[in-house]
């Protein structure tokens, strides 16, 4: 039977020659979280997952799986799995025996192992396809049966390289709601590597996002969305402003800013301005501004809000907002991370 177990990194370091890719970081998934390693190329998150399998070094600090400390271990013993991008199948194997191949190399009985395999392909919804090679199967078919594999060794913790970066858009978002719920059935933490804000946004109870090997900020997705603590984070997860006022640095939120006219009475904090662009966004309608400080910023506005002002580029206009929905930002070395327990 699967159990699940919390995951500890302890200013784990990866360094490639010169170039460090992973610089030190500290880490704590609770067991049973569903975690997703958020930032661009380059940010280290890849390189995490795999000193995590095993299938990397660490050049210090350590790995700890529940109460082992896994740093130096051998992939098959760490209680993980990893289910990579390309998923590789074995195209020769049919999809029981490909899913059954690590429990082969632990010289377990065949009619055991595919009566395992049979089970997780059914978990997964596949067991009509038992038969079939992976050449005959669609990508998202091939994705699940790679899940059943990873699974077959009773992981405590499954680790997922952009596993939905292959598939098409309309099965992406198939896949991103059947990984929920694959994950809340088995009850184990998912650690999951991607570069998409909405898939992180979508799927995680904890986002954890990376720049230059370092985190950047940790939370619940509502709260690194809400409340971003840098620039690097507001622009990133996007849906935000990044605006100098005074000489103080925050995020405003583009559907938290409120257009009026320069000739009125303005209160509060404000930014003047011309409409550059306006974009019909199905739901909502985005306008550019183009500020007079050189700033450009974005209002998302609702499609009565903008049917009641009918801006044009080039109309002069002016951006306000609530103090209190603005979020304060902080230079990376001084931004406070949120705790993986208070976002759980």
């Amino acid at each position: 039977m699967t159990t699940k177990a919390a995951l500890e990194l302890v200013q784990l370091t990866k360094k490639f020659g010169s170039v460090t890719a992973v610089d030190a970081i500290n880490l704590k998934i609770p067991a049973g979280s569903y975690c997703c390693l958020l930032g661009p190329s380059g940010c280290g998150k890849t390189s995490t997952l795999r000193m995590i399998a095993g299938h990397e070094s660490a050049t210090s600090g350590d790995i700890i799986v529940g109460p082992k400390n896994v740093t130096d271990l051998p992939p098959a013993e760490r209680s993980t799995a990893m289910m990579f991008q390309s998923y590789a199948l074995f195209p020769h194997l049919s999809v029981i025996d490909n899913v059954a191949f690590a429990l082969k190399m632990k010289a377990v009985a065949k009619p055991e192992r595919h009566a395992e395999a049979k089970r997780l392909l059914e978990l997964v919804d596949m067991q009509a396809y038992a038969a079939r090679l992976p050449g005959q199967l669609s990508g998202g078919q091939q994705q699940r049966v790679a899940l059943a594999r990873a699974l077959i060794t009773s992981p405590q913790i499954l680790l997922l390289d952009e596993p939905l970066s292959a598939l098409d858009p309309f099965l992406r978002l198939r896949m991103r709601s059947e990984l929920k719920k694959l994950q809340r059935e088995l009850g184990i933490s998912f650690i999951h590597v991607t570069h998409g804000q909405d898939e992180a946004m979508a799927l995680a109870d904890i986002v954890v996002l990376m720049n230059g090997g370092r985190i950047e900020q940790q939370g619940s997705p509502r709260e690194i969305f809400n409340h971003p603590h840098t620039e690097f984070t507001a622009k990133f997860i996007g849906g935000h402003n990044v605006i100098s006022v005074g000489g103080d640095t925050f995020a405003v939120r583009n559907d938290r800013l409120m257009l009026k006219d320069p000739a009125g009475a303005i209160d509060g904090p404000s930014i003047a301005g011309t409409v550059s662009e306006v974009e019909y966004q199905g739901t909502y309608v985005l306008v550019a501004i183009a500020a007079d400080s050189g700033a450009d910023i974005s209002v998302q506005l609702s499609e009565s809000q903008f049917d009641a002002a009918n801006y044009i580029v080039g109309e002069r206009v002016v951006a306000t907002w609530d103090p209190a929905q603005a979020s304060p930002l902080k230079t990376r070395s001084s931004a406070t991370l949120v705790s993986p327990e208070k976002a759980a």
